[in-house]
């Protein structure tokens, strides 16, 4: 189960990366002024690409979480306790990672938000994985 984990924890790290740096390529497209179409194409690409790199990994990631899941025992446990809390934070986190892409498709068809609404996006994965971590290792409750 160790060589599971390891490779879980390489993945979510990974997959976090990718969600740490898209929505800062939002924040560049956001700034992006109108006549700047070559700029703005050459984002759109590496956001697309990273998209779809970044779902790349969070697969494994999470098709590695259910097996540590499984192998903790889904009924383990008398109630919500940090591992119920857990899959909570992951369920946010697929979630963002689909807005993600929603975000990226609205930024391609020529809408979205402004560069100072993204800065705001940009943060939800950085607590999102210090929530996960905290769970995981502190085991609060």
């Amino acid at each position: 189960m160790l060589w599971v984990k390891s490779f879980h924890i390489v993945f979510v790290a990974s997959w976090f990366a990718g969600l740490f740096y898209l929505p800062r390529i939002f924040v560049n497209l956001a700034m992006v002024p109108a006549q700047s179409v070559a700029e703005r194409e050459r984002l759109l690409l590496m956001a697309r690409k990273l998209l779809r790199f970044t779902t790349m990994l969070a697969v494994p990631a999470l098709a590695l979480g259910l097996w540590l899941w499984l192998g903790w025992g889904i009924a383990r446990g008398t109630g919500f306790d940090w591992l119920g809390a857990k899959m909570v934070v992951v369920a946010l986190a697929v979630g963002y990672h689909a807005a993600c892409a929603g975000q990226l498709r609205r930024l391609a068809a020529g809408s979205g938000h402004g560069h100072v609404w993204y800065r705001w996006f940009n943060e939800a994965p950085v607590l999102l994985l210090a929530a996960a971590v905290i769970l995981a290792v502190v085991k609060p409750f």
